[in-house]
Formats: structure tokens, C-alpha cells, sequence
């Protein structure tokens, strides 16, 4: 396997999924996730929207719904095409979940979704809610929710979604970090009044002790990274979100105007649960693919050689570290790889110091500040020649996850690393 060797050697790589489902529609519910389990995900944040509002008044200009801006960044486009010299077909578009409200990353959607499901099902189960009840008004339970503690291992993102959800609402929180975690991820935390403990090594062992510290307090709700079917619907909702977005621009996607979405992935939710949503939207008429830095690509390895999460990058020689800590994954997500193997696209792999290059050249083309790993989709443009023949009106999606709450000084050390490389 050429891909297989190019991963070991750490170089950037392509791979095109050649075992891809030719019904989608009955692949897309072969494994216990349905379209209706989307929507359904869709209404429960649609019933929070009015509680939302009232603890976090930055939603209050999208009534309480947690969503991105999507942009047009063709002068991003024209800059990359010459640094990078590659034609790109189509127009480029940015999603930037680097910029949801809450918790600035694309975790705010899944994390924040599977602490409020949890949240109404404990109120529902002790009749201290009922579906058309005022869900403003659960601020009033603090007290009966402070009984509880949310726990949850984590390179950063995921942690700070969770952990500011989780206290607003009055539960006990506890965020298990792995040595990816940047400093002020964990000091974010603190101040939101989260028990955060951190570990020497990688995220792995992360979620490994915040597993054992939940199993036998029945008190202690453990969201599973790794495993969650919760937290990846809450990601599948953005895809029903974006089709609106870009009928707004007057932008229709099919057989004349395909979609070409790029999704940076560490263990696998936030891309997956995005993946599986938009090809339930758009079905055959969006190509999805994942993209992993050249030190951690787990997905990748687990798809290419059919092991999913029997496999981790450190058992072809690779040591799992790199500047994307959002990224830094050794190990795919078991539920993620096997929902997704007959439907994702493609995988490819992106080194750190192109990601520092694209993060300051976005920052000089588009005035759009990100974390390195919210550039990891942008090498998906450069390899988008591997594909052929794409269409001349095709769009191209990159999904920035994450940046907007990067403190500036961090932000600054950023660019200043890309200049080296431009």
C-alpha cells in the first residue's frame, strides 16, 4: 500500500476511498443512525434555544441557536493558487465554526448538544420538566443539577465546550487533558470553575481516566468521545443549517453545482456527524473528506487498512504530536470509522508547517484569525487535482473548527510561525 508507506514516513498523502457504498441512502441507515435521529437532535436545540438566550447573551441576536457564519474567501483562492501552484475549480467558501458562540470551536455543537440531552432527560425522568415546558426556566434547577457531575477526557476543544456548558448550567464539571492541551484551554476552564486534570501523555490515557473516574459514581456522566452516538448528532445538525445558509446565496447544490467539503479530524465525532448530515442532505451531490496532520492520522490509518480502533498511529512508528492539539489523536473513534467506511470520500494528510502557512495567509487575505488546526481542510484544495475532472461551478467548503478564543498573544506566536513559511 503506497498510502500505507507514505504514512509512516510521515509525508503528505492523499487517499481516495475506492469501497464506497453504491445505495447511500440504505448505507446511511445500516447503522442505526437515521435521518430522523437528526431531526429529532434539531428540535431538542431548537427547544434550548429559549434557554440559551437567556445564559448566554451572545445568542441573543440568533434567538438562542448556536450557528456559524459561512463566507466566500476566492481571495484566499487566488493567493493559494499561486503559492501552492494548482488551478482550483469552483468557488471557495469558509464554514466558521472557529467562530460559534459559547465556546468558539466546532465541539460547541456536539458538546454542547449531548450535556443538554443529558440535561433534559435527568429533568424529565424526576418530573422537573415536560416537553412543552418553558425550557427558560431550567436555570431554576441549579441546585437539583449541582447533585451531578459531567466528565469528560480531552485535547482541548471538546473540554471547553462541555466544561462552560456543563457550569453555566450548575453541574460539577471535571476535564480529564492530555499533554496537547493548550495552557490556556486548561486555565479557561478553571475559571469557569472546572476540575481540571491533566496528563503527561497523549489523549488517549485522557479519556481512558475520565472513563474510570465516572464508572461506579452514578452521580458522574461520562460524554464519551470516542463512542458517543450523542454527540455525533449534534454535529449532523450543522448540515440541514448549512443548506439554509447557502440557499440565502441564492446557491442550490446537485449534478451542476457539486459540494466539496474539507473537515479537519482528530478522533473523528465533529467530522463524522458533519460528514454523515450532509450526505443525508446533499446525498450523492457532496464529496466529504478528512483531513489529519502527517503526525496523527488515525482516521485515515483506520479506514485505509479496515482496523478503525484496533489500529493507532503509534503502531506504525508515528509519535502523535503536533501543533493542531485539536487534531492530536492516535486512535480513531470506534462508532465513527465503521458508520463512515462505505461513505466518506477521502482522507488526506496535512504537515504543521503548511498549517501555520495557511493559518497567516488567511489572516492576510480574508481577516480570519484561526487555531492551526482549523486549517487543516485547506491542503484538500491543493489535492483536489487528484479527483479529475471537477466541475467549473463546483464549491469548495473549508470547515475552520476552531480559533476565535485563542487569546492574542498565542494568535500572534501563530502568525509569526507561518511568516516562515511563506
Amino acid at each position: 500500500m503506497m498510502v500505507l508507506e507514505q504514512l509512516k514516513r510521515m509525508e503528505e498523502c492523499f487517499w481516495l476511498n475506492n469501497d464506497l457504498t453504491t445505495d447511500l441512502k440504505t448505507e446511511l441507515e445500516s447503522n442505526g443512525i437515521r435521518y430522523s435521529d437528526i431531526e429529532d437532535a434539531r428540535a431538542r436545540l431548537n427547544r434550548f434555544a429559549p434557554l440559551l438566550k437567556k445564559i448566554f447573551p451572545i445568542t441573543q441576536k440568533s434567538n438562542g441557536i448556536i450557528e456559524s457564519p459561512l463566507e466566500c474567501i476566492n481571495n484566499f483562492k487566488s493567493v493559494l493558487e499561486k503559492k501552492e501552484d494548482v488551478k482550483i475549480s469552483g468557488d471557495v467558501y469558509i464554514k466558521l465554526d472557529s467562530h460559534l458562540p459559547i465556546s468558539g470551536s466546532i465541539k460547541a455543537r456536539g458538546g454542547i448538544y449531548e450535556v443538554l440531552k443529558y440535561t433534559e432527560d435527568l429533568l424529565l425522568q424526576n418530573n422537573l420538566l415536560s416537553l412543552d415546558s418553558d425550557y427558560s426556566l431550567i436555570v431554576d434547577h441549579k441546585d437539583f443539577l449541582s447533585q451531578y457531575k459531567i466528565a469528560v477526557g480531552s485535547t482541548g476543544n471538546l473540554g471547553l465546550s462541555i466544561g462552560i456548558m456543563s457550569a453555566k448550567l450548575g453541574y460539577r464539571v471535571e476535564v480529564h487533558m492530555s499533554n496537547d492541551a493548550k495552557e490556556w484551554k486548561k486555565q479557561m476552564l478553571r475559571e469557569h470553575g472546572c476540575n481540571v486534570i491533566t496528563y503527561e501523555s497523549d489523549y488517549g490515557r485522557a479519556v481512558e481516566e475520565g472513563r474510570k473516574s465516572s464508572e461506579n459514581d452514578p452521580f458522574c456522566y461520562f460524554i464519551d468521545d470516542e463512542n458517543s452516538k450523542n454527540l455525533f448528532l449534534g454535529y449532523s445538525v450543522a448540515a440541514r443549517r448549512l443548506k439554509g445558509q447557502l440557499e440565502s446565496f441564492d446557491i442550490q447544490i446537485g449534478e451542476k453545482r457539486p459540494l466539496y467539503v474539507y473537515l479537519p479530524c482528530g478522533v473523528g465525532g465533529g467530522p463524522g456527524g458533519v460528514a454523515y448530515g450532509l450526505k443525508s442532505v446533499f446525498g450523492e451531490h457532496v464529496k466529504c473528506f478528512f483531513a489529519e496532520p502527517t503526525h496523527s492520522p488515525c482516521m485515515m490509518l483506520g479506514l485505509l487498512t479496515r482496523r478503525h480502533d484496533a489500529i493507532s498511529v503509534n503502531d506504525i512508528g508515528l509519535d502523535n504530536k503536533t501543533a493542531a492539539d485539536g487534531l492530536a489523536v492516535g486512535r480513531a473513534s470506534k462508532l465513527v470509522g465503521r458508520v463512515l467506511e462505505h461513505i466518506i470520500d477521502g482522507c488526506f494528510s496535512v504537515s504543521d508547517s503548511n498549517m501555520y502557512k495557511y493559518l497567516t495567509l488567511m489572516a492576510k487575505t480574508q481577516d480570519i484569525f484561526l487555531e492551526p488546526s482549523a486549517l487543516a481542510g485547506v491542503k484538500g484544495l491543493v489535492f483536489s487535482k487528484e479527483l479529475g475532472n471537477i466541475h467549473p461551478n463546483a464549491l469548495h467548503l473549508i470547515w475552520a473548527t476552531g480559533g476565535s478564543m485563542v487569546p492574542p498573544v498565542e494568535m500572534e506566536k501563530f502568525l509569526k510561525e507561518g511568516e516562515k513559511y511563506l
